[in-house]
């Protein structure tokens, strides 16, 4: 493609045509296959999350977010509340699509419509859901909002470098990495280098029939274990 430039020689970037600042998250639930997600609300949801967060032995999973787990139930009903309250970051509880029961957290947050980004965030996943087809789907029912029914262009996802489950997840569900900020955030105390990830619409077409072929119960076999993995899906549909 021959390179745009502007009337004084220099290159420029592609025109976008009509564009215009995009609408933010609403709470209309996103249903799913696995789990549905609905905007969080304390006094529906908290008293689940605690009891789910608690499988856990301890607060492990929680070393990267910005918290750390709540002690008892009352503490977590206050931080479920702080949440609720939030538009950005905007928090949705993840409820099992079998028991209705809420099982996770997400949230969409560092919102620009004017720009067309929008990130994910504060991913905070119990051992119910951990390692299940439902912690996959949330993400993608995350991304399909933010590109399908938004039309944002650019959608972020971003994480301590030292995280490397995080770093894994993120590559795994089809972002691509582009870079490390060093020294970018304070939180608990401490450095945090941030390693930064993206999906822009361009990426969406493919990454989402990835997402499609990987949900779809034929991919699944009787014991629950995948037939193809979701890199491998997505790689053979590229």
């Amino acid at each position: 493609m021959t390179q745009r430039v502007n009337q004084f020689g220099l290159p420029v970037g592609v025109d976008l045509p009509g564009w215009t600042p995009r609408a933010r998250p609403d709470a209309t639930p996103m249903q799913g296959r696995y789990c549905t997600l609905e905007k969080l609300n304390a006094a529906r949801h908290a008293d689940a999350l605690f009891d789910a967060y608690m499988q856990a032995p301890d607060g492990r999973d929680w070393t990267y977010l910005f918290v750390e787990r709540p002690a008892d139930r009352a503490a977590y009903r206050a931080y479920a509340e702080a949440n609720e309250a939030s538009a950005d970051p905007y928090h949705y509880a993840i409820l099992d699509a079998a028991s209705g029961q809420p099982i996770a957290t997400s949230s969409l947050m560092r919102m620009d419509p004017a720009m067309g980004t929008i990130e994910v965030g504060n991913v905070t996943y119990s051992p119910l859901i951990q390692r299940q087809p439902a912690g996959t789907e949330a993400q993608f029912l995350l991304m399909r909002r933010a590109f399908d029914e938004l039309g944002y262009r650019r959608y972020e996802w971003k994480c301590d470098s030292l995280n490397a489950p995080s770093r894994a997840a993120a590559l795994r569900y089809g972002f691509t990495f582009e870079g490390i900020f060093r020294q970018a955030v304070v939180y608990k105390g401490r450095n945090r280098d941030t390693a930064w990830f993206a999906v822009t619409d361009q990426d969406w077409p493919l990454v989402r029939a990835g997402f499609e072929a990987w949900l779809d119960p034929a991919n699944f076999d009787a014991a629950g274990r995948q037939q193809q993995s979701l890199a491998a899906l997505r790689a053979s549909l590229g």
